[in-house]
């Protein structure tokens, strides 16, 4: 990708209306959403954010103590405490990610019940508390990191390419932070707002949980905030005048660049923003997307922005534009069931799904099939202490151990499948003991949190190609230092079935079609070619 690509990608998101680099925990109030700002969206002169911002997390004076702090030693010590803010930020938007998947599945449970004119339980008010709770202090972290890396706009660019490139991640860091609390409101929190019970809780107080009133209103007003949006603005214009030359490009750039960059044009509010005008609703933050729902966005479709057949209810907690190819196909599921064997690795890709584009490579998900009840039986592992607990999801066909970000779980492949390339992996010559162990090592991880480390070396938490890496310990696989982990990623997996290597492709589906000839030389072309060199070292 070059710097022109990522320019466009920022003129896509410069109409952004939102959340931008002061969003936080107490937002901007109704009076500020009723001031007019400069047509040419030029910045006030005062500090980002509400008198409780400010006296909240520091205000202005926070960027200065921050870069102070972590940015003033020698060049390479600044450049390596950067990108240790990036691993630590990397996290923090994949703990976003897995919020956002709690959160739809608790607001599907409770939408049942208020439909269905239950009253909702005392464990159902105090896991909505609970997570509100969590959600603000998420809000604050992120706000946090927006603003402590804010004042690099104010900073001329230096002459010095390490610095100017340091400068650029800064900005682009506090950037995608505020990027991604705009984008929590869009798929999470204005969906809890479009209930009416819901929204009336939580604007309520709770002294238990720290749960100030009016909280709700006051994150929909933020959103609606035109300063916001010109602060995002700001940042958007300066990335495009000035990112780093070769910063984006796969094998010389920055990786903590690139994978900012790639948030920032991945933000899924991003389509939605580039048609609405937040001034259009700033005197009534009670209107439009006070309700905002996957419904209210139907009326968008008009202008241009594809948002209609948004699923926010999707497993992993993202964003999905459409369904798989693959998805609800009778004749793919059943051929898959008939073919797919206990032990055998699933690999798909869900280019509709946001952070598909994060994902190294072609392939996007890795997960393990473990197989039916009468396969188990023969393996001689159905009455296993480990197996025994999980009997009846087995013979409900939740047959597939994958790594969410919700955690590790079980599901069956019809709800797998809702993707456009799947891949199923064998090695042929496993026995039966052998094939019995990866079953049980796959199966031991359920129930596992996700890694948002992403590190192999660590098993009390799972990422999905981490479960086949400790699934099948008696192979070697490729891994790679990435934002100084040690990761291996689902092509690093997939590298395994081309080149003569220990696994044999039993079954490929390539946008939706089957590849029925050439699997192995279709895999090895859809493989990244830095990867497949890596395997051979």
């Amino acid at each position: 990708m070059s710097v022109r690509a990522i320019a466009a990608g920022c003129r896509g998101v410069l109409k952004l209306g939102a959340a931008g680099l002061i969003v936080g925990l107490h937002c901007a109030s109704a009076v500020a959403l009723e001031r007019d700002i400069d047509p040419a969206y030029r910045l006030s002169a005062e500090a980002p954010g509400t008198a409780v911002e400010r006296a909240r997390l520091g205000g202005g004076e926070e960027c200065s103590r921050h870069r102070a702090e972590f940015h003033g030693g020698a060049p390479d010590e600044q450049q390596r405490a950067q990108t240790r803010e990036v691993l630590a930020y990397q996290g923090l938007v994949e703990e976003a990610l897995a919020m956002r998947a709690r959160s739809i599945r608790l607001l599907d449970e409770l939408r049942d019940k208020i439909t269905h004119r239950q009253a909702l339980s005392g464990r159902d008010l105090l896991r909505l508390n609970q997570g509100a709770a969590a959600m603000l202090e998420q809000r604050a972290a992120l706000y946090r990191i927006s603003l402590a890396h804010e004042c690099w706009l104010d900073e001329p660019v230096p002459d010095d390419p390490q610095a100017a490139r340091r400068q650029a991640t800064g900005i682009a860091m506090s950037l995608s932070a505020a990027l991604v609390l705009y984008d929590n409101y869009l798929s999470v929190i204005s969906l809890y707002r479009s209930d009416p019970v819901l929204r009336q809780h939580l604007n309520r107080a709770d002294s238990g949980f720290a749960l100030p009133g009016g909280e709700l209103n006051r994150i929909a007003a933020s959103f609606a905030s035109p300063e916001n949006r010109s602060r995002v603005r700001r940042a958007l214009m300066w990335l495009e005048e000035h990112a780093p030359a070769g910063a984006l490009e796969e094998e010389n750039g920055d990786e903590a660049f690139r994978y900012l960059a790639q948030l920032i044009d991945q933000s899924p509010s991003r389509n939605v923003v580039r048609h609405v005008r937040p001034l259009e609703f700033v005197g009534n933050m009670l209107g439009m997307f006070s309700t905002l729902g996957a419904d209210a966005f139907a009326g968008l479709s008009k202008d241009g922005v594809h948002v209609s057949s948004l699923l926010f209810g999707n497993a992993v907690g993202l964003v999905e534009s459409r369904r798989g190819k693959l998805d609800a196909r009778p004749s793919v599921l059943a051929k898959v069931a008939a073919t797919a064997r206990a032990g055998d690795i699933l690999l798909e890709k869900t280019p509709f799904r946001l952070t598909d584009a994060f994902i190294p490579g072609h392939w996007g998900h890795v997960a393990v099939w473990v197989g039916s009840e009468a396969e188990l039986r023969e393996l001689g592992v159905w009455d296993h202490p480990v197996v025994r607990p999980l009997q009846e999801k087995i013979r409900a066909g939740r047959g597939v151990v994958e790594a969410l970000r919700s955690g590790v779980e079980m599901n069956t492949l019809a709800h797998f499948l809702n993707v456009d390339d799947l891949a199923l992996l064998r090695q042929d010559e496993l026995s039966h003991v052998q094939r019995a162990e990866i079953v049980l090592q796959a199966l031991r991880q359920v129930g596992k949190g996700y890694d948002f480390n992403f590190d192999v070396e660590s098993t009390n938490r799972i990422v999905c190609s981490e479960l086949v890496y400790h699934s099948y310990l008696h192979l070697d696989w490729p891994t790679e230092r990435r934002l100084g982990r040690v990761t291996i990623s689902p092509d690093n997996v997939a590298v395994r079935a081309v080149g003569g290597g220990p696994l044999d492709v039993a079954l490929l589906y390539r946008d939706g079609e089957e590849v029925e000839s050439g699997r192995a030389d279709a895999m090895a072309r859809l493989v990244q070619a830095q990867v497949v060199r890596l395997a051979r070292r």
